[in-house]
């Protein structure tokens, strides 16, 4: 069992894919932050963008720290510290880009299906129901999961699961916020599909009133709203259907080390790191969907590269030879 556990790692160590996606998720995340900060809130989208924006550089400045930790010569206080803090952090940011993803479904909705409604015009509501989501997610998940993770660690050899470091009431706690969580994202995923549906019907709609043959048009909004649902769905829906069984192996086992809890991790490791892929999906989710991103980025790149040309045409001028006369 134990040599399985080992093997397992060594044989696909899944940390690697998140060392390899970290420099790529800090370039377009990093990008995506430095556009969002020159953005203006002009509209809800934008509000939500912004945070979603936040979650996702979030996720990304903890996914070294996450990786170093689930590695195999890990030390004891840097895998305590990441179950009790890094970990946590990094799920309850996961759920609320989740969260903001179905919102800006709901969003779009209201906008495009129901314009006349004023839900999807007031910013400050859209300020309000972005806090909410931040302070639901971590004081209904994070923290007490952090409050609830307190086992001393003294007479503890080597921990090789964040169970060892929950009391009964932290595990019942743990287990019953994964059923929530999960329940939640089916939720949210059922949202997302019938709202870009509606949104897809209500624009070819408007297409056949007005008359308009534009065949190539409609095939285009459909394309827009398959990619959204399938990078959502494949993104996150292997992850929540690996992660109630792979919930009760962890909190009902007694021996990690047990081949199908091993197989289990195994499942829920790689789920993972391709529901962390969604941090690289959603900075070009904003280019796709967002006209004043798109138009900020253009303008920003023109204007870095205008500078930066500018600037090696002078230093060039500046080190050439100077002509004797």
């Amino acid at each position: 069992g134990a040599l399985l556990a080992s093997s397992s790692t060594l044989l696909f160590p899944v940390q690697v894919l998140y060392f390899l996606m970290f420099p790529v998720a800090l370039l377009l995340n990093g990008v995506a932050a430095w556009v969002s900060l020159y953005l203006k809130s002009t509209s809800t989208f934008v509000v939500y963008l912004k945070n979603l924006v936040v979650a996702d550089l979030i996720m990304t400045l903890l996914i070294p720290v996450k990786a170093a930790s689930d590695l195999l010569d890990a030390s004891n206080q840097l895998y305590v510290l990441s179950c009790r803090y890094f970990s946590v952090f990094f799920y309850s940011t996961l759920y609320t880009c989740i969260s903001l993803l179905g919102i800006i479904g709901v969003d779009r909705f209201f906008k495009i299906v129901m314009p006349r409604s004023k839900l999807g015009q007031n910013l400050t509501l859209g300020k309000l129901i972005s806090g909410a989501v931040w302070v639901i997610q971590f004081g209904g998940t994070a923290l007490p999961n952090i409050i609830l993770s307190h086992k001393s660690m003294t007479n503890m050899t080597k921990i090789d699961s964040c169970m060892q470091l929950k009391a009964p009431a932290g595990l019942e706690f743990h287990e019953n916020a994964v059923i929530f969580v999960n329940v939640f994202f089916w939720f949210v995923t059922v949202v997302i599909v019938v709202c870009y549906i509606c949104i897809a019907n209500k624009v070819i709609q408007s297409f056949r009133n007005s008359g308009s043959n534009n065949n190539q048009g409609k095939q285009k909004i459909k394309l827009r709203v398959f990619l959204v649902v399938i990078v959502f769905f494949v993104s996150f829906g292997p992850y929540h259907i690996v992660r109630i069984p792979y919930t009760f192996l962890q909190v009902n086992f007694s021996s990690h080390t047990n081949c199908s809890y091993v197989i289990s991790k195994f499942a829920k490791d790689l789920s993972l790191w391709l529901a962390t892929t969604n941090i690289c999906m959603n900075p070009l989710l904003y280019v796709f969907l967002c006209r004043e991103f798109k138009e900020k980025l253009l303008s920003m790149t023109e204007n870095f590269s205008v500078s930066f040309k500018s600037a090696l045409a002078g230093n060039t001028e500046s080190t050439a030879p100077q002509r004797r006369f």
